[in-house]
């Protein structure tokens, strides 16, 4: 398994001058994620929880519903310089009778660790029906809860701690921080938690939500709503789009989460005094 950080010297420059130190940074590797054999997509990530994230990807892509969608998760061979196995390269194989990913939202073979939907095969295939749809969650969340989440999710943050180069997302259910999860791509972040409620059988995700530790783009609105979670917040702001999205779906979207304040876009009505 790749490392999660590695160590570097740098030169640290001051107005007490400058000096030499060793510094931790996030770890970036490309993953390449191959159904069927069938090499799919390449992201960059950071090293771990793999497995989760191929299983949120997929989820979000809408090939797959549940655990059972897939029969077997493993690292095909790669070897580095050093002649040990990457583990860069998943490939999933899907259950009997769930029909392959349509080639027609390929990505290309590559994503960003900043972009989740680069290199999409058509513009129609960035929005997807989500076979959850958040629209009749009637879950209720109390302002004084929403602001607590930020807090709770920072200190969950380890690698965050120690390197300041990665994203974090978080569930919550009745107030609960179930999972954290970090990565140098935000998109990534979230298909690892969504992929850990996959492998825990907790889709579609009523009740929830999701939070993230920047911004609130389209692709993290999509993602949601995929796996049926009806509120995502962001400490910072959201995306036109990712608004329009929220609305459409029926989203609770809040951003600029932060201290005691809190704009909300959309879904005003699950944010209320006594939840």
């Amino acid at each position: 398994m790749g490392r999660v950080t590695v160590r570097r010297a740098v030169e640290r420059v001051s107005p007490s001058g400058r000096r030499r130190r060793v510094d931790s940074l996030a770890a970036e590797e490309p993953l390449e994620l191959r159904v069927n054999g069938k090499a799919l997509a390449v992201t960059m990530r950071t090293p771990g929880h793999d497995v989760e994230l191929a299983h949120g990807f997929l989820l979000s892509e809408g090939v797959i519903g549940a655990s059972e969608d897939i029969s077997i998760a493993r690292f095909c061979e790669g070897t580095g310089p050093d002649g040990m196995n990457t583990y860069n390269v998943l490939d999933i194989a899907l259950a009997e009778g769930v029909p392959p990913p349509d080639t027609g939202v390929e990505r290309n073979f590559y994503t960003t660790s900043s972009c989740g939907v680069c290199g999409k095969g058509a513009l129609d295939a960035v929005k997807l029906k989500t076979r959850y749809s958040p629209a009749l969650d009637e879950v209720k969340v109390t302002p004084e809860a929403l602001t607590g989440f930020p807090d709770a999710l920072r200190e969950r943050q380890k690698v965050f701690e120690s390197t300041g180069g990665l994203h974090a997302a978080g569930l919550f259910v009745d107030g609960e921080l179930l999972v954290v999860r970090e990565d140098v791509g935000r998109h990534n972040a979230v298909d690892k938690v969504l992929g850990w409620a996959v492998l825990q059988n907790l889709v579609p995700l009523r009740g929830a939500v999701l939070m993230v530790s920047g911004r609130a783009s389209f692709e993290l609105v999509q993602k949601a709503a995929m796996s049926g979670i009806p509120v995502l917040a962001a400490v910072s702001a959201p995306s036109s789009l990712a608004v329009e999205l929220a609305e459409e779906q029926g989203m609770t979207l809040v951003g600029f989460l932060r201290g005691d304040s809190m704009n909300i876009y959309t879904g005003g009505e699950r944010v209320v005094e006594t939840a």
